[in-house]
């Protein structure tokens, strides 16, 4: 893994999405398309504006998945990822999308849900995926204890009280009871296999989950510290983000 510590938000969001628009465009010479994976939530705001507006990317020849979505909710809810994605990157870029595959949070049934947009991302391979890291130190919507072990692209997850609880201090939701308890989500092990991670983490609320990632001990109740058996996991962080590192 590889740390790069930015003097503000700004130049973190510029940094990684010029690095990770780099790995687009390598895969797109090797191969002529990119497959690549999106976070969505407060963090990823900054990058996305800067991905959007990258230069030389055949948008046409790249397709790309979600890392989640919330179980039950509507893709016209302000905090539903698909609708995230969707303003913030798909409809923002200069052309089209080869393909764009969103979960949909309101399937009956979450877990038929997950079995097709696994059978979909099991056709292709990763080549960068950009993520964050949670205030709990998740990856994706993979709440400690995570799964380390499945291999199933997408699963259905339950989402813990801090998980919920952060994503009404960004503002996505008023009231806990308006959070929902379950999400689809990338697996750990799909995350990993994406042969590039960019991981945007700023500001100081995630300190303390940077920290126990990045310098403690591999283990389910971090699960973002599983990055670092990741050889190519680009971290970019800011001072406030990166202030409890030691090394």
């Amino acid at each position: 893994m590889e740390i790069t510590v930015c003097d503000t938000p700004e130049e973190l969001a510029h940094c990684a999405a010029e690095d990770g628009a780099a790995r687009i465009r390598e895969a797109l010479e090797e191969r002529d398309r990119a497959v690549i994976a999106l976070a969505a939530g407060s963090s990823q705001i900054g990058m996305l504006k800067n991905l959007v507006a990258a230069q030389e990317i055949d948008w046409g020849k790249v397709i790309a998945f979600p890392l989640d979505e919330y179980v039950g909710l509507s893709s016209r809810h302000p905090a539903s990822f698909s609708r995230y994605l969707l303003e913030r990157f798909v409809e923002r870029l200069p052309s089209e999308l080869r393909a764009f595959y969103h979960v949909d949070g309101t399937e009956e049934d979450p877990v038929k849900e997950a079995v097709r947009v696994s059978r979909l991302l099991q056709k292709e391979t990763l080549d960068v995926s950009f993520i964050g890291i949670g205030e709990n130190g998740h990856i994706a919507f993979n709440d400690p204890p995570a799964d380390f072990d499945t291999e199933v692209p997408y699963l259905v997850v339950d989402l813990d009280q801090r998980c919920r609880e952060q994503q009404i201090h960004e503002g996505w939701f008023e009231k806990l009871d308006e959070v929902p308890e379950e999400a689809i989500s990338m697996s750990v092990q799909q995350i990993m296999s994406s042969k590039h991670l960019i991981c945007t983490v700023p500001e100081a609320r995630k300190a303390e989950a940077v920290q126990r990632a990045l310098e403690g001990k591999v283990n389910a109740q971090v699960p973002a510290s599983i990055l670092q058996k990741h050889e190519e996991c680009r971290f970019y962080l800011d001072k406030e983000s990166s202030a409890l590192l030691k090394g």
